[in-house]
């Protein structure tokens, strides 16, 4: 009985493995449904094959043309010259733009012009003796001086016993040595160049200003330069006087440069060539930001695209069939900073108009009216 018992529980269990054998068989034939088709719906635009101008574009920062920087060649404190010494003051060409206590340097350089009047005083009755042909031109000269003026010129000496004479009795190294006095007092006051305005101011009145001491900048502020930087492989399109297109960054002004200069050398870092822009106009302020559209060479049967549009730099995505997407091979023209003209695309094909995420060949789309 035990072991027909046995047999009995062993076929039970291999008939229950095989039908549930069965079952996991039947299970995984079980076809699974297919998932939704997905369009992607994108916008589209018709290539229309036409000529486009290359725009060379290039930015920096204007720069005044004139503009000094003023430097204390002698120390002193600072004086008020009836207008406060202050950015944005205005000045004309040869007002005072700042001056400093020199009251006791020009007492030492009065001192030197009574010594040299002095001098040539001493020298006149040994001159009319000795030298009678040229103490009149000598007298006059000493009738002439004035001490609160500059001192004269010396009269022309045209006999070298005359030299000699005057040489032996240092009216010749005296002078000199006045005329030097005469000119470092000149520079106890700075006069404006040109008609302008203070850019900038490191010191205000009443401040004790040392010799080599940076004061300020002076700027004339009708006439600026922009220095911009082109593409080595684009400088056959910069030209002399060449008028060029700018605009301020929101694009709301736009202003007319010429170019006034190109230096020749390419630069090793970034391979560029530098050229600078004469431009003019209302609104215009030195630091300002401007970008230049230097017009080059016109190229037919191109198109112009966003850079983003384009894949790897060679490809671009076509709608087929107006549902597939497909890649096409292009040949770039020449790349902007945000767009590029390409050619090689048939009339009439339909390219994206804006980035599809995700995109490949084969998608399928549909195409919506901007």
């Amino acid at each position: 009985m035990r072991n027909i018992l046995n047999i009995i529980i062993s076929a039970v269990i291999l008939l229950a493995a095989i039908f549930f054998g069965r079952y996991l068989i039947d299970s995984q034939n079980v076809i699974p449904p297919k998932p939704p088709m997905i369009v992607q719906k994108v916008f589209v635009d018709t290539v229309q094959n036409k000529t486009l101008p290359v725009i060379v574009t290039a930015n920096g920062n204007l720069v005044a043309v004139k503009k000094v920087e003023l430097y204390a060649e002698v120390q002193g404190v600072l004086q008020s010259t009836g207008k406060l010494f202050r950015e944005g003051q205005h000045y004309s060409a040869g007002e005072s733009l700042l001056r400093l206590d020199a009251s006791e340097f020009y007492a030492s350089v009065q001192s030197q012009k009574s010594s040299f009047y002095n001098l040539i005083a001493s020298i006149m009755p040994d001159l009319k003796l000795d030298y009678p042909q040229f103490f009149g031109k000598w007298q006059a000269y000493l009738n002439g001086f004035d001490i609160n003026k500059s001192v004269p010129k010396l009269p022309e000496i045209i006999s070298e016993q005359e030299r000699l004479f005057l040489a032996g009795r240092n009216v010749i190294s005296t002078y000199y040595n006045v005329k030097n006095l005469e000119e470092r007092l000149s520079k106890y006051s700075i006069r404006a160049p040109f008609s302008g305005v203070l850019a900038e101011t490191l010191v205000t009145e009443g401040t004790l200003v040392r010799s080599g001491q940076k004061l300020g900048e002076f700027i004339d502020p009708g006439l600026y330069e922009l220095e911009v930087s082109v593409n080595k492989s684009f400088a056959e399109y910069l030209k002399l006087n060449e008028i060029v297109t700018l605009n301020n960054i929101d694009k709301t002004q736009t202003y007319q440069g010429k170019i006034v200069r190109i230096n020749p050398r390419v630069d090793l870092n970034s391979q560029t060539i530098t050229c600078y822009i004469n431009v003019t106009g209302d609104n215009l302020q030195e630091g300002l930001y401007l970008e230049a559209s230097i017009k080059g060479e016109d190229i037919e049967n191109v198109i112009q695209v966003p850079r983003s549009m384009l894949r790897d730099d060679r490809q671009l995505f076509v709608v087929k069939n107006d549902s597939i997407l497909d890649i096409m091979d292009v040949t770039p023209v020449y790349f902007g900073n945000q767009s590029v003209i390409i050619k090689g695309i048939p009339n009439g094909t339909k390219i994206l108009s804006k980035v599809v995420p995700g995109a490949y060949a084969g998608m399928l789309v549909e195409i919506l009216p901007e």
